[in-house]
């Protein structure tokens, strides 16, 4: 979401029905198992992968049973809190997956901590080597029909071509916005003089690299600030050039770094 209201998401989501396979809530009053957590990233990562949803959601402070409740949550309340939770995700999920974002709000004066669990396409998300899925209420390993239907989605989605949920222009360097300029009006001389009549998004818009205003990852692999490049993930940020030499034989230069 380019303007995300943590709030409005919250009663979103605690007005969804009873069974909702890629959202969890969990009361989680003082503490929470790591490995449970885990386990549920991986669960309802891949259920809202399945469910066609750009994340699954795991909530601490609320109630499961409806009419949902708001108790309040003091996991990880104290220093180091919940600072280093996404290194610590990642360091047991393939490809260095973790939260998208951990949003801890106080609507009515509780802790509220919702968690954004990103639902990457044709990759089915691990944890400690396992992938997992809902069964109804439980966490069990998801079945190899629906692991591989996970990874057929990539056949059909042009990856470059998605939206990064909640990258804006602020994610993209302005150095290489004024060079995408500079070479674009080099190509298309006609509209030299448009070029500079246009705004960053506008620009980004006519160059194709963005999609009705929406940063996509084609624009956050170019343009992206190096620091930014998360919105990527689970992807690399390389570009690959084939190359030939005298003799026509190819040559294959690969790099990670776009500045």
């Amino acid at each position: 979401m380019t303007h995300f209201e943590p709030q409005a998401k919250l009663r979103e989501l605690i007005e969804l029905p009873a069974e909702t396979e890629w959202v969890e809530f969990k009361e989680a009053k003082n503490n929470f198992d790591f490995n449970e957590l885990g386990r549920y990233f991986s669960a309802l990562s891949n259920e809202a992968n399945l469910k066609g949803k750009p994340a699954g959601w795991l909530l601490f402070g609320v109630t499961d049973k409806l009419p949902r409740k708001l108790c309040g949550s003091n996991y990880r309340l104290h220093p180091p809190g919940l600072n280093k939770l996404k290194l610590e995700i990642s360091n047991e999920t393939n490809h260095q997956i973790t939260f998208t974002e951990i949003h801890e709000i106080h609507p009515s004066g509780v802790r509220i901590i919702m968690f954004e669990i990103p639902a990457p396409k044709g990759i089915p998300t691990e944890w400690n080597g396992r992938v997992y899925g809902r069964h109804g209420e439980s966490i069990s390993p998801l079945s190899l029909q629906e692991i591989d239907q996970i990874r057929k989605q990539i056949r059909h989605v042009d990856w470059s071509a998605q939206i990064c949920e909640g990258a804006t222009l602020n994610n993209l360097d302005p150095q290489a916005i004024a060079f995408a300029r500079k070479e674009f009006k080099k190509k298309n001389t006609r509209l030299a003089a448009d070029v500079d009549r246009w705004d960053d998004l506008m620009f980004l818009n006519k160059a194709k690299v963005c999609i009705a205003g929406k940063i996509t990852r084609t624009s956050m692999i170019l343009l992206g600030k190096n620091e930014d490049e998360y919105f990527l993930s689970p992807g690399i940020a390389r570009i690959t050039w084939i190359l030939k030499d005298a003799n026509e034989k190819k040559k294959t230069i690969s790099i990670s770094d776009r500045h």
